[in-house]
């Protein structure tokens, strides 16, 4: 089970964003088992060098090989979210909605 996670990142430090990712790394393996992996899309050094747009065709590339995409709580705030989401609606992409209490 390939998992892609979107969450808001913008205005977030490093260690917030990973806490996120963390949380819902436990929350798939709690759900699915040892055989969920959580798509790896963010790379700090990578973050810093690119526009925000090419990020966001990096993200979409990752996410068309998800199973299911995770928004994380605040997704609705952010334009690349939004974007996320709507690829998910219009290429059959499962959603999940995260539980704001599985992470910290």
């Amino acid at each position: 089970m390939k998992i892609f996670l979107s969450q808001p990142m913008t205005g977030r430090t490093p260690d917030e964003i990973m806490r996120v990712r963390e949380a819902v790394r436990r929350a798939a393996e709690e759900r699915w088992g040892k055989e969920a992996h959580l798509i790896d899309s963010w790379i700090v050094n990578r973050q810093a060098q690119r526009s925000p747009l090419y990020l966001l065709g990096e993200s979409v590339r990752l996410l068309s090989e998800a199973d299911i995409a995770v928004f994380a709580d605040g997704w609705r705030e952010s334009r690349g979210c939004r974007i996320e989401h709507m690829c998910c609606l219009e290429y059959g992409i499962r959603i999940c909605y995260m539980r704001p209490e599985i992470c910290p």
